[in-house]
């Protein structure tokens, strides 16, 4: 039983727990990526490179008959490779990576900005006996 519960401590830590928060939302935020990069940037991209279509991107391998399409290709059972879907896959690493980029130089100044919050002023020290009883001197003095 200590394997087991020393798993089930382990899972229950925040860090676990924040971790698997970040892998869901990550793959939320991968499927944004790539319908950023399939309906918007590369349809740009393709207008201003003549009208390519990247996803149609593919060299046969088989032999010397002539496909139309990457689908048409696969369909007939030919060996392609798909360097034009590999183009996309690398526009989508590259804008994950920039906005993780992103998000970390942001932590990075936020918690720079807590660290340099300057510390508060240390209590004086407490007057020593001899100072205590010289300021009781001073007052009864000053009260005849």
């Amino acid at each position: 039983m200590g394997f087991v519960k020393e798993f089930k401590e382990f899972a229950m830590k925040g860090n676990v727990m924040d971790m698997a928060v970040g892998v869901i939302i990550g793959g939320a935020f991968g499927k944004i990526v790539t319908s950023m990069v399939n309906d918007v940037l590369m349809p740009v991209i393709s207008l201003c490179t003549g009208g390519i279509d990247f996803t149609n991107l593919f060299v046969n391998l088989s032999g010397s008959e002539k496909y139309d399409t990457i689908a048409a290709a696969q369909e007939a059972g030919a060996s392609v490779l798909a360097y034009g879907q590999f183009i996309q896959n690398v526009v989508d690493f590259i804008i994950v990576a920039f906005c993780i980029f992103l998000m970390i130089k942001g932590m990075n100044k936020l918690t720079k900005k807590k660290e340099e919050a300057p510390a508060p002023a240390p209590e004086p020290p407490a007057p020593t006996k001899e100072e205590t009883l010289l300021t009781e001197i001073r007052d009864l003095l000053k009260n005849k």
